[in-house]
């Protein structure tokens, strides 16, 4: 499995902006999409980006599209979320995950196998 590890969460206004990073260790990261999950108390977890750490393709849930953006720096071996325009309904605790990803990018929680402990989102209104 990889080791995984998020840094960057915290209160922010609506309309603001956080950026969430998560270092990964543990295994060579060229077979895996690295993704991003969020759970709001009461809730599921859900998907929130993907990045296949290989070609750099992207994959966005519906609700954050336009908003947030999922990067990767190879030499550091971090995945990155940006997120823009942030909405009170995006407080969440957010995680980061890893799947070993064959060719389709993965969105599906029991696609991946490692997670990070979670840092906490909150947007105020």
């Amino acid at each position: 499995q990889v080791q995984l590890v998020e840094s960057g969460g915290g209160l922010v206004q609506a309309g603001g902006s956080l950026r969430l990073s998560c270092a990964a260790s543990g295994r060579t990261l060229s077979r895996y999409a690295m993704g991003w999950f969020r759970q709001a108390p009461g809730k599921e977890r859900e998907f929130v980006a993907t990045i296949m750490w290989s070609s750099g393709t992207t994959y966005y849930a519906d609700s954050v599209k336009g908003r947030f953006g999922i990067s990767r720096d190879n030499a550091k071996s971090t995945v990155d979320l940006q997120m823009n325009s942030l909405k009170p309904e995006d407080t969440a605790v957010y995680y980061c995950a890893a799947a070993v990803a064959y060719g389709i990018v993965p969105t599906a929680r029991g696609a991946y196998d490692s997670w990070g402990q979670g840092t906490q989102v909150t947007v105020s209104s």
